[in-house]
């Protein structure tokens, strides 16, 4: 596929923004060490979404991988609507394998879900989690794409309120709580709720068997 142009500032690589220290995890400097962690983004995500739990991510262990539908790089936003920066594309998602990743983490924004859940290589690579039981964090709108990959019947989840009702036609119990773990799945609400999103991600990805083979 054709790399992507972005429109404003560039990033070398996705780091935590300084304003939100209190995000950091507090399960350990090493406890996912060995660990490889996807996340699964495209243009339109909402940034501190995105750059918050890979920062997390990395200082608990984790080597994260930013997988997306176009080579190249990604535009993010800040509240759906202001550009913000551009993060490196480090694979596309058709050459992406659940199998090589130990997890995978779902940015929201209304914008970028809204793609991924169009994008068949997108749905397949979440669906590869569904399917063999890897652990799956989503925030905000995030889940959208879960739906498609049929991924939210029977669990107890939260989201962006207006998600709601999708959820609940497709199977999941919804509740309004700043973070959620049920079984392989963490969901949070908002970026206000990323304070308890990144410990309780960290924990799920701690917790589940090691697979990853990149």
């Amino acid at each position: 596929m054709a790399s992507h142009e972005c429109s404003t500032d560039r990033s070398d690589g996705i780091q935590a923004t300084p304003s939100t220290p209190s995000t950091q995890s507090t399960e350990g400097k090493d406890v996912l060490a060995g660990r490889t962690i996807a996340v699964l983004a495209t243009d339109g995500v909402e940034e501190v979404e995105l750059t918050e739990p890979v920062a997390a991510l990395r200082k608990a262990g984790a080597r994260t991988v930013l997988v997306s539908p176009h080579s190249g790089e990604i535009q993010a936003m800040q509240a759906d609507v202001n550009p913000t920066r551009c993060y490196r594309v480090d694979t596309s998602v058709g050459q992406a394998d659940a199998a090589k990743f130990d997890g995978l983490v779902l940015p929201g924004g209304t914008t970028n879900p809204d793609h991924l859940r169009m994008d068949a290589e997108a749905v397949r690579f979440v669906r590869e989690f569904v399917q063999s039981h890897k652990p799956i964090a989503a925030i905000c709108h995030g889940s959208w794409t879960l739906i498609d990959a049929d991924g939210v019947r029977g669990h107890t989840m939260t989201s962006w309120p207006s998600l709601r009702t999708d959820l609940t036609n497709a199977g999941a119990h919804w509740v309004d709580q700043d973070v959620v773990t049920d079984g392989t799945l963490v969901t949070s609400r908002n970026p206000h709720d990323l304070k308890a999103f990144c410990p309780a991600i960290i924990a799920l990805f701690a917790a589940a068997p090691r697979h990853a083979g990149l």
